[in-house]
């Protein structure tokens, strides 16, 4: 993913051409990471975890009196039926927010890798600011599609009157104190702690099981995160392949310049996500670098032998990728 984001339109097209996210259900067996090691590798000085958190107003509601209509017109059982009003109608500013929420989210998922079920992320410390700089930008952008839409709002209020009749109802909408309240951006780094760092008084034998669970979890933890490394890799390198599977006589396949740009930005990810230090990570970057030294979309789409070469080279790299049990 591409963390140089400086302006809205850079962001969302920065999401529109990710095609690297990771793939479900998916599970790597190799001697790096098939089994967790005696002792938990530590990465505290290598990586951080970081934390995400927005929220904003989605703009609707559950009209209780018209649910009871629509059931009672249609002699339907209690409940079986709720009317959710969008109370702005078609809001283009509130749209616009809610859409930049989502891609914000799509580009903190990229750039980090997934660390626990509570929302917290592995980010390397070699990606650091590279993610500082494109949340930074994500978060003023975010302000001011806020603001547009906070300026809109009271008009937006007296259209919605004409467009809902009477399911419009004043007391719906909140003032603009409390609307502005409801649109938050946080972003929290904490640091990662190493499996001895228990600063709890219990006895040796309770810190050592504290440990051992820690070292279990800690290990767990790791491997999963390597392993999103390594699925992101696969979906680039497949939909390359996939794409470039066509010759001169046959029906062209087309593709985005942005199938060479994935392939490339997993390079990089290769290389800053490498926190344990694989030997199998560094030279599949080395690998996929040197693939695409010289490569454009332009080429591959007009040279025949460029393309088949490199469809050679990234079905290599596909077969040299960790067995993936997809």
């Amino acid at each position: 993913m591409n963390a140089m984001v400086g302006n809205k339109s850079h962001v969302i097209r920065a999401v529109a051409e990710e095609n690297n996210m990771p793939l479900a259900n998916t599970a790597i067996q190799t001697p790096e990471t098939a089994a967790p090691a005696a002792h938990a590798p530590s990465i505290a000085s290598s990586s951080m975890l970081c934390e995400l958190s927005v929220s904003h107003w989605t703009g609707r509601k559950l009209d209780k009196r018209a649910s009871k209509d629509v059931t009672t017109n249609n002699h339907a059982a209690s409940g079986v039926a709720n009317v959710n009003k969008k109370l702005l109608g078609d809001c283009a500013e509130l749209t616009a927010v809610q859409k930049f929420v989502a891609n914000s989210r799509n580009i903190h998922y990229g750039m980090t890798m997934p660390w626990s079920d509570t929302g917290l992320r592995l980010l390397p410390t070699a990606q650091y600011f590279k993610y500082h700089q494109a949340m930074t930008d994500i978060q003023n952008e975010f302000d001011r599609l806020v603001e547009a839409f906070l300026e809109a709002y009271e008009w937006e209020i007296m259209q919605a009157q004409a467009k809902l009749g009477d399911l419009f109802h004043r007391d719906d909408y909140p003032t603009l104190d409390s609307l502005r309240s409801k649109f938050k951006f946080r972003l929290t780094y904490i640091p990662l702690p190493d499996a001895g760092d228990f600063r709890i008084d219990v006895g040796n034998e309770a810190a050592e099981e504290i440990k051992t669970h820690y070292n279990n979890y800690y290990s767990a933890q790791l491997q999963n995160a390597m392993q999103d490394v390594w699925q992101r890799t696969y979906k680039a390198l497949s939909s390359m392949s996939e794409r470039l599977d066509y010759g001169d006589h046959e029906k062209k396949k087309i593709f985005r310049d942005s199938l060479v740009d994935n392939v490339a930005e997993m390079v990089e990810l290769l290389r800053v996500c490498n926190v344990t230090n694989s030997t199998q990570m560094a030279a599949m970057a080395d690998k996929l670098d040197d693939a695409l030294r010289g490569v454009t979309p332009d080429a591959l789409r007009e040279d025949a032998y460029l393309r088949a070469e490199t469809k050679r080279t990234v079905d290599e790299a596909i077969k040299a990728l960790p067995s993936l049990d997809m």
